[in-house]
């Protein structure tokens, strides 16, 4: 066989295929508009539920949601601070210093959120299903604000 067999596609086929697609023409601050919206959305709901999850379960559980609606809240604004250094970094409008603490700053919480996990889990005796949801709700929103923007 010869190599002659592959099928060719040329590179201009590809990039008019991709320039079509809406998702590929999402700027910056439509980005910064969803995170803030994402953030906002998971704030509000987090202490409507926790309040919620108080008023029928007890503290606890209410306090567990809340702990893990936080953790969601950070962990979008904490990708958001990522996303922005990285961006700026590769526009050249940034220094390797800032780029360096901000990453720093995300191990940092990782490692935060890991104690705030563990220390709610072993401590406040309340519902883990409550804790998950809160933690869930950074990817619902997220997955909301990319449908709202898919469907434009």
């Amino acid at each position: 066989m010869t190599e002659t067999s592959k099928p060719e596609t040329s590179e201009p086929e590809m990039n008019e295929a991709q320039s079509s697609e809406p998702m590929l023409d999402f700027t910056d601050a439509q980005f910064v508009g969803a995170m803030r919206r994402s953030m906002r959305n998971i704030a509000a709901l987090g202490v409507v539920l926790a309040g919620l999850l108080t008023a029928f379960y007890g503290w606890r559980t209410g306090l567990m949601l809340l702990i893990g609606a936080a953790v969601s809240f950070t962990g979008v604004w904490e990708w958001r601070r990522l996303v922005a250094a990285i961006n700026a970094r590769l526009d050249s409008n940034q220094s390797s210093q800032s780029l360096g603490r901000t990453i720093f700053t995300f191990l940092l919480r990782l490692a935060m959120v890991g104690a705030v996990l563990y220390g709610s889990l072993r401590y406040l005796e309340g519902s883990v299903y409550a804790l998950i949801a809160g933690l869930s709700l950074a990817m619902v929103m997220l997955t909301v604000e990319a449908f709202r923007i898919m469907k434009r």
